[in-house]
């Protein structure tokens, strides 16, 4: 059944790629119908890998290759809580030896151009907390960070 609420993310003929690359990396993923075009179209012709459905942890997403048309920018990003240094490792390095490109704050965009805040969970807590220079000093460390390291983190919050 359609999800009353879908994220539509415009490929450049790699919706399918991109689809079964989050699938194999991000729990609670999967690639769902591949749609092939009914006719030809400015970025394809008929026959070609028009759609994709996908799940991103959880998410329900429709891949759209549309062509080089539009570019992704950080307007736009899956932010994803990790519980650990482990997971943020992994889910951190997935996408940047995929052919990802590192950013700052946690950030990094797929070989895609799909932004993403790889963001673990004590992050958020220590930057939003209710002590304001506890918060300073965690996010003032997190400034500095490519991928979050979390011991680096926790060391800012104690002081």
């Amino acid at each position: 059944m359609l999800a009353k609420n879908t994220i539509c993310v415009w490929y450049d003929g790699a919706a399918l790629e991109a689809a079964t690359f989050y699938a194999s990396t991000f729990p609670d993923s999967s690639v769902g119908a591949v749609h092939h075009a009914p006719g030809d179209y400015p970025a394809g012709r008929q026959g070609d890998v028009l759609m994709v459905d996908f799940t991103v942890m959880g998410i329900p997403c429709l891949g759209l290759n549309g062509g080089p048309g539009m570019l992704h920018n950080e307007s736009f990003s899956f932010q994803v809580a990790t519980d650990d240094q482990a997971e943020t490792d992994r889910l951190w390095n997935a996408i940047i030896d995929n052919g990802g490109q590192a950013s700052a704050c946690g950030w990094c965009k797929d070989k895609w151009g799909v932004s993403w805040q790889i963001s673990p969970r004590m992050l958020i807590a220590a930057v939003t907390h209710p002590d304001p220079a506890v918060a300073r000093r965690a996010f003032e460390a997190m400034m500095e960070m490519g991928k979050i390291d979390i011991a680096a983190i926790e060391a800012a919050v104690r002081g």
